[in-house]
């Protein structure tokens, strides 16, 4: 129950925060919005305000905002109604219309960093020497060391923070260490022989190969509070740190870096969000945050059907000056929907794989 609830709130406020991006926008602009979805399919509750009908529907994967003559197999709008017509926009209005759901995602990730950082503060690792994680069958592990030892010293070198341990285990050229730490109220005379073993990166690259004990820092935080315009910066930072971090996971999985096994849908979503509830609010925060930037990159990819394929479009149009073709325009919005059809196959069978793992 708890991972159903976390999977409908974090994905419906980002559809809606994407649909709202669109809706804005088209308001600005002075264009009519026939209907604002959330969600796709038959119709579960709905109310016209205006000339709008506002909707949630039955399956909660997404959403639309329908614009009037926005579809471009639409006919003789008359004149009088082109004034309110999306088609008879200016290419710049229709641009950022069009462009306004991926932005107020990101738009949306920085709110919330900000909001954090002003009320709660900036996390802020502190600098310890406890040990977060001793992995099984480790050199570490061989030698006595458990979760939540302090590393006093390494030999004839006492360790102030978690590079002195690095350090100390990196120069030890294999040889058998002396380790001091502390454990509870005793302190222990431990030795440990490093073995060789390869560093890692985010995206399970090697990166270096180098004497390690298999042991990894206690993840200890403290909240560090500034003012507003520090809060605002650290969270417009945090966000371009996701961006930058969701647009190389894209790369990689083109080089085959990160197996197309791992991509996962709304069930791995699902799954994600009941963890970060349980863990605590500022986790799910912290989700939520990712998953708006990493929706606003993957709405942004060149495909027709998403917000970056029609981009593409309208940046020809720009740029010959002319729209392009109306039929191949349609042919390429169903070479979209076929490829999305498929990758959300592809990710619905990642995730029910996962299941049964």
């Amino acid at each position: 129950m708890n991972t159903i609830f976390s999977f409908i709130l974090v994905l419906g406020l980002l559809i809606f925060v994407h649909e709202l991006g669109h809706f804005l926008f088209a308001k600005l602009f002075g264009v009519r919005v026939l209907k604002f979805s959330l969600g796709f399919g038959p119709k579960i509750a709905g109310k016209t305000i205006g000339e709008t009908e506002y909707v949630i529907s039955a399956f909660p994967l997404g959403g639309f905002v329908k614009m009037f003559g926005e579809n471009p197999d639409e006919h003789d709008i008359p004149q009088e109604e082109r004034e309110v017509s999306f088609a008879h926009k200016s290419v710049a209005q229709r641009f950022f219309i069009v462009f306004a759901g991926p932005l107020f995602n990101l738009l949306f990730a920085i709110f919330l960093f900000f909001m954090v950082f002003v009320f709660v503060g900036v996390p802020t690792a502190v600098d310890t020497t406890r040990i977060g994680k001793v992995n099984a069958g480790s050199p570490a592990e061989t030698g006595g060391l458990r979760s939540g030892d302090i590393i006093l010293q390494i030999g004839e070198s006492k360790t102030h923070g978690w590079l002195d341990v690095l350090e100390a285990v990196k120069g030890s050229d294999g040889k058998e260490i002396n380790l001091i730490v502390k454990r509870d109220r005793d302190r222990l005379n431990l030795r440990v022989q490093p073995a060789i073993d390869t560093v890692k990166n985010v995206f399970g690259e090697d990166v270096e190969q180098r004497y390690m004990i298999g042991i990894m820092k206690a993840d200890e935080l403290y909240y560090e509070k500034g003012g507003v315009v520090d809060s605002f910066v650290k969270a417009c930072k945090q966000t371009w740190m996701y961006v930058a971090l969701t647009v190389m996971g894209f790369v990689k999985i083109i080089q085959q870096v990160v197996p197309a096994s791992e991509i996962g849908g709304p069930i791995l979503i699902a799954q994600i969000a009941g963890e970060q509830m349980k863990a605590g609010w500022m986790n799910l925060v912290y989700f939520i945050g990712l998953l708006s930037v990493n929706l606003g990159i993957l709405n942004l990819l060149p495909i027709p059907v998403l917000d970056g394929g029609h981009l593409v479009f309208l940046t020809l149009e720009a740029l010959r000056r002319k729209p392009l073709n109306e039929r191949a325009q349609i042919f390429a919005q169903q070479i979209g929907i076929g490829l999305l059809g498929t990758l959300m196959i592809f990710v619905f069978y990642n995730d029910i794989v996962r299941l049964f793992d």
